[in-house]
């Protein structure tokens, strides 16, 4: 069983532009005649730390191939984040299966205040200021969907003012 590949979770990694953190590496196991038979899952969380940050899943007989897999799947999801003086603009809540992640702009100097899961997807978009609250479920899989699915949420004053057609003083 060769679970050892030069990524631990939670650590990062630098390829180009991207910075890529394995946020969980699950291993399952199925029973077969010969004993038990291994295949890992990796999530990972690739961000360029100025706006841009997707999310990976993957699956593999090995570790090393799980992740690889995984950051490839992350680099296709890439989504575009406003940030605005190292905060988000305003407060949005993101849900994905059980899991609801609240995200509240914060005052510089706050730091990134959220768990490993949030805290991955936020430190890949580049955000350095946040508040964030996690509800529901706890699985890394559904925080990480509901961060991302947050981060798809905001929008800049200008956006809004293009989008409605007036202009917010």
């Amino acid at each position: 069983m060769a679970t050892t590949s030069g990524r631990d979770p939670g650590k990062e990694q630098r390829t180009g532009e991207f910075t890529e953190t394995v946020v969980k590496v699950r291993r399952c196991a199925t029973v077969v005649k010969g004993g038990r038979r291994f295949s890992f899952a990796g999530l990972v969380v690739v961000g360029n730390g100025r706006g841009k940050v997707g999310v990976g899943y993957a699956k593999a007989n090995e570790v090393p191939p799980a992740v690889e897999k995984a950051i490839k799947d992350g680099m296709k999801n890439l989504v575009e984040v406003p940030v605005e003086s190292g905060t988000i603009p305003h407060r949005v809540e993101g849900h994905a299966g059980t899991a609801k992640v609240i995200l509240l702009p914060a005052s510089p100097g706050t730091g990134i205040i959220a768990g490993a899961a949030v805290r991955a997807v936020c430190e890949g978009a580049g955000i350095k200021d946040v508040l964030s609250k996690a509800h529901g479920s706890t699985n890394p899989v559904n925080l990480v969907k509901a961060a991302i699915d947050a981060l798809k949420q905001l929008r800049t004053k200008s956006e809004v003012e293009r989008l409605r057609g007036v202009s917010l003083s």
